[in-house]
């Protein structure tokens, strides 16, 4: 069996209105690139990228999810094994703020009941466009309770730190449970480790 080349594996969902950059911010974490020609994410999409946080090798798989209505079915089923939670606005469009409240929740729906979340105000290099104050996101952020950052995929602000800060919220929110690798397993893990805790030979 090849040897694990991580020590967790943390599941992060990114969600929000269409057109606010969900997908930008994925790229521009996972492969530094920018581009405006991203058609629509068509249901879900992922990314992985590996990250050391205190000594670990943290393996983050970074869910992208489609905004529109008509995919909210398929995207609402990956809430359940998120660990983190994303949830981006676009400063200059209203109603992608406004909607952040829809999201929430979805995410009391759907999620799992200790997942860390973090609201995200994206675009933030377009300040001449901007109809959303960093204050107003500041004050949703603190009646829910949550973290709260301004970013921008095209001129890269704070997106690593929004990753990192998330993880680190895993990280210390799963440091109690030892042994910690049963928090965060996938299910290729769940299959591998089934068959060697079961002599069954059907793989």
């Amino acid at each position: 069996m090849a040897k694990k080349t991580y020590d967790l594996l943390f599941k992060l969902l990114l969600i929000g209105d269409s057109g606010v950059g969900k997908t930008c911010i994925l790229f521009r974490f996972s492969d530094d690139a920018f581009t405006t020609t991203f058609i629509s994410t068509i249901g879900i999409d992922f990314k992985i990228k590996t990250v050391e946080l205190r000594g670990k090798k943290i393996k983050l798989q970074i869910w992208d999810t489609a905004g529109q209505e008509r995919f909210h079915t398929i995207t609402t089923s990956y809430y359940r094994g998120a660990m983190g939670i994303m949830l981006v606005y676009d400063i200059t469009n209203e109603k992608s703020f406004e909607n952040i409240v829809k999201w929430l929740r979805n995410i009391d729906e759907h999620a799992n009941e200790d997942v860390e979340k973090m609201i995200l105000g994206n675009k933030c290099d377009m300040s001449d466009k901007r109809t959303v104050s960093k204050e107003r996101g500041e004050t949703i952020a603190r009646e829910h309770g949550i973290r709260f950052m301004e970013t921008s995929a095209k001129a890269n602000i704070n997106i690593d730190k929004a990753f990192n800060d998330l993880a680190e919220a895993i990280l210390d929110k799963t440091a109690g449970r030892e042994p910690g690798d049963h928090v965060d397993r996938v299910l290729v893990d769940r299959k591998q480790q089934s068959n060697t805790s079961r002599s069954c030979c059907n793989n």
